[in-house]
């Protein structure tokens, strides 16, 4: 912990799951919302990722403690820890790709039977909106959610575009909804203080981004 983290007062640790199927972007979504950069050669997750970030909402501090999976349906062995505690969910999609858009449903699923919470917040994004071969539009992004009750946005981890607010919407949401936030601590899975160890150890060579 940083010595300027320690001397801010944060109001509270959320617990942030991105979940989506190989490839669609969430490991650049979440370096670049973290770090505010993008890595074409990124490489691929190896089982689970995580990042601190500070964020503020409303003139309140809040620290997210955000995961990051490899979207690959081997990876099973810890999911019900990964789910359990989470106060919100990004799912994303890549729009150039219906295949992903279409495995949503799956995801939700997912979600619903192993989140420890019915007050969870969800937010759909459909990513890659800087490419040229768009095959969901907006719309179809749009009505998803309103059918599921997610909050929506399109973003591009390469422009930025969307991908603050994204994340700022969902703490709002989250922020707003006192019972999901102040009554329970944050868990969160025991791996490594060493990012590389903890995907190694994992899901070694398992598809990520």
């Amino acid at each position: 912990m940083s010595g300027v983290e320690d001397e801010v007062n944060v109001l509270t640790t959320l617990k942030i799951l991105i979940i989506g199927d190989c490839g669609v972007g969430k490991s650049s979504l979440l370096l670049r919302f973290s770090e505010d950069k993008f890595d074409i050669n990124q490489e691929v997750t190896m089982g689970l990722d995580f990042k601190h970030k500070l964020i503020t909402i409303d003139d309140n501090v809040v620290r997210l403690a955000i995961w990051d999976t490899a979207g690959n349906e081997r990876f099973r062995a810890l999911t019900p820890n990964f789910y359990r505690g989470a106060q919100g969910v990004i799912l994303v999609y890549d729009v150039t790709e219906r295949s992903s858009f279409m495995k949503l449903e799956w995801w939700l699923n997912e979600l619903e039977t192993f989140a420890t919470s019915d007050d969870i917040v969800k937010i759909v994004v459909g990513n890659k909106i800087d490419k040229e071969n768009r095959k969901v539009t907006r719309d179809e992004g749009l009505q998803f959610a309103k059918r599921h009750a997610t909050l929506f946005i399109e973003s591009s981890a390469q422009t930025r575009e969307g991908v603050q607010y994204a994340f700022e919407e969902l703490v709002q949401k989250i922020l707003q909804t006192p019972g999901l936030w102040q009554t329970k601590p944050t868990q969160s899975l025991q791996l490594s203080d060493d990012p590389v160890s903890s995907k190694q150890s994992w899901c070694n060579g398992w598809c990520g981004n």
